[in-house]
């Protein structure tokens, strides 16, 4: 048995033992979302069997990856210490695209952590950003881009949309920005940190921690530089933040939107016994109650014993911490132009215990679940362990990005 054990077939949250099925699903042939013109050109191959291949490498620690809408020729890799770089072409770039080392607390779990492109970047140049600053606290705050130079950014540009109090503790940062279908800027905060959430930040909806927030990005309010969007849950409720789109939520690193369905997949860091994905489809309104600090994955944590369990939202996907210290990396569902056999197929890491898995979504559970921990293993002297996060180019092709190594690679299929 792998990491990834068999649960009790009456759990919510099942998962199955890992079975080397594949994961092709027929009735997913959709083309992801791309117009037809954007996979033109581009060989396909049958099958499910797959590898990887050095992209570049000589990164900084880096733990995030990805490209601006429609723009096939560049990756920008987000190096934890404050620089962003270019991959463009299939070289890395000598001068960084962006370079905040100066107000970014680097170290641990804190960073810069992420970069997101508005949905109109060719035209307007703006670009998001998620750091932590000197005193611990999280910013989020945009940049543009030179008008005169794609590649650069102006680190002068910045304006801070939320500074989200974050001292007390170094861990659990969250980390991720990302534009839903709806353009609104979707941001992933931790609980702020220690031990079981000792200040119950994600069941406390005033909190802007161990949630999921959801802003307006080209609709400043009431003397702040986003809006709300009027459909956000918690709008009229005096007792949450109107920011607030989901709650309950331990760390979550990393969290992405399907582009051909609009699911949201949303990995949830455990605390020492189970790691979770979460799904909210795209038929939601919001105001979805993840479960932590009353459960962790599919079991109760705080009590240990007889938790609230009524108005929460169980994972579809958990497996176990056999050893402690795993840390889940969420990633993508795969709809690329490459593998048409593996459009649905979503994909994940273990920072920590070094494997690599995937799983298809069925009537609301995980199925095909697979360790794909071999077929992703480069050649010598390479070699994939700690990943920080998986990109997706603008083509919906899947990266993986090796923190520890420095390396960037692509997911292909095996010849």
């Amino acid at each position: 048995m792998g990491p990834l054990s068999q649960l009790p077939r009456h759990n919510p949250a099942v998962l199955l033992c890992l079975l080397l099925v594949s994961a092709s699903d027929p009735t997913a042939q959709t083309d992801g979302g791309h117009s037809r013109s954007s996979c033109e050109g581009i060989a396909t191959v049958a099958g499910t069997s797959l590898a990887t291949e050095l992209v570049a490498e000589g990164f900084t620690l880096p733990v995030h990856l990805a490209a601006p809408p429609h723009d096939v020729n560049r990756l920008f890799v987000v190096e934890q210490d404050g620089a962003i770089k270019i991959i463009k072409s299939g070289k890395t770039l000598p001068q960084p695209f962006l370079d905040i080392h100066d107000r970014v607390r680097s170290g641990g779990e804190r960073g810069l952590l992420s970069i997101a492109f508005h949905p109109d970047y060719a035209s307007n140049r703006r670009f998001f950003v998620y750091y932590t600053e000197a005193t611990g606290d999280l910013v989020i705050a945009e940049f543009a881009s030179s008008a005169t130079d794609p590649d650069v950014a102006d680190p002068g540009s910045e304006r801070r949309l939320l500074l989200i109090p974050h001292r007390k503790y170094g861990n659990h940062n969250g980390g991720q920005l990302v534009f839903g279908p709806d353009r609104y800027l979707y941001i992933g905060t931790g609980d702020g940190g220690g031990g079981g959430d000792p200040d119950n930040n994600a069941q406390t909806k005033r909190s802007l921690l161990g949630k999921l927030l959801r802003i307006d990005v080209d609709g400043p309010k009431g003397g702040k530089p986003y809006g709300i969007p009027s459909s956000n849950p918690f709008v009229k409720d005096g007792n949450a933040a109107p920011e607030v789109w989901a709650y309950g939520l331990r760390n979550p690193w990393r969290f992405s939107f399907d582009r051909a369905t609009s699911d949201l997949y949303i990995a949830d860091v455990g605390q020492n016994a189970w790691e979770e994905v979460d799904v909210q489809p795209a038929s939601s309104r919001g105001g979805k109650n993840y479960g932590w600090r009353y459960m962790e994955g599919a079991h109760c944590y705080n009590p240990p014993a007889g938790c609230p369990t009524r108005g929460l939202t169980l994972p579809v996907f958990e497996y176990p911490q056999p050893l402690g210290g795993s840390s889940i990396t969420g990633g993508f569902v795969y709809r690329g132009c490459r593998m048409p056999d593996l459009h649905g197929t979503y994909f994940f890491s273990d920072y920590v215990k070094g494997f690599s898995g995937s799983f298809v979504l069925a009537n609301g559970r995980a199925t095909k679940i697979r360790d794909i921990t071999h077929e992703l293993a480069p050649p010598p002297p390479h070699r994939i362990k700690h990943l920080s996060s998986f990109g997706e180019d603008a083509q919906g092709e899947l990266y993986l990005v090796e923190h520890k190594q420095g390396e960037i690679y692509r997911l292909v299929p095996r010849q």
